[in-house]
């Protein structure tokens, strides 16, 4: 199973829309949005693509109920988690969450096959010595919000265990020359 992890959209549905259509095309089957997507209704863009989206707040939090409200409509395929989750696809233990401190702890445990972050922007793929004596993959993607960063994400194929740092093919309108902010 492929899947398309992004991170850190804040509000620009284009950008994280351009990301997943581009995941598809390679064969995403599933999106985990590891949070600070600000807006719920930047989530409404991915609806009509008819693909699983797994998504957590973050520290931008956003408008959490009607971030509930969407994720409750039976005909969507969008799964709101909360702050953090711990999901299974494809016989993977997976866990979500914001902060890159917290996933390197998560990381740390054993417990998972693959944590996703975000929150700085810089998007990585680690391997995390756990308790167990082996390794656990920590991903960040970045931010597909190209904010403060080019707009990236993370294509990753669960069943080799294989991940990529993808740039948003991006054109002249979606242009992502903001001023750098520093996430808090």
């Amino acid at each position: 199973m492929k899947v398309c992890i992004v991170s850190d959209s804040h509000d620009n549905r284009f950008l994280l829309k351009k990301a997943v259509e581009h995941a598809i095309s390679q064969g995403a089957e599933a999106v985990l949005h590891c949070g600070d997507i600000v807006a719920p209704t930047t989530l409404r863009i991915l609806l009509p693509l008819d693909i699983d989206v797994h998504v957590i707040h973050g520290n931008n939090t956003g408008d959490t109920y009607n971030l509930a409200m969407l994720a409750s409509n039976a005909e969507n395929r969008l799964h709101y988690h909360g702050q953090d989750a711990g999901i299974e696809l494809a016989d993977r233990k997976i866990f979500l969450v914001h902060y890159p401190h917290y996933a390197k702890a998560m990381s740390t445990t054993g417990d998972w096959d693959l944590v996703c972050c975000g929150h700085d922007h810089c998007a990585s793929v680690k391997h995390v010595k756990n308790v167990n004596q082996t390794e656990t993959i920590m991903l960040n993607p970045g931010t597909v919000g190209g904010v403060g960063a080019e707009p990236t994400y993370i294509m990753g194929d669960l069943e080799n265990m294989e991940f990529e740092i993808i740039h948003v093919p991006v054109d002249d309108s979606l242009a992502y020359n903001q001023p750098h902010v520093t996430p808090h």
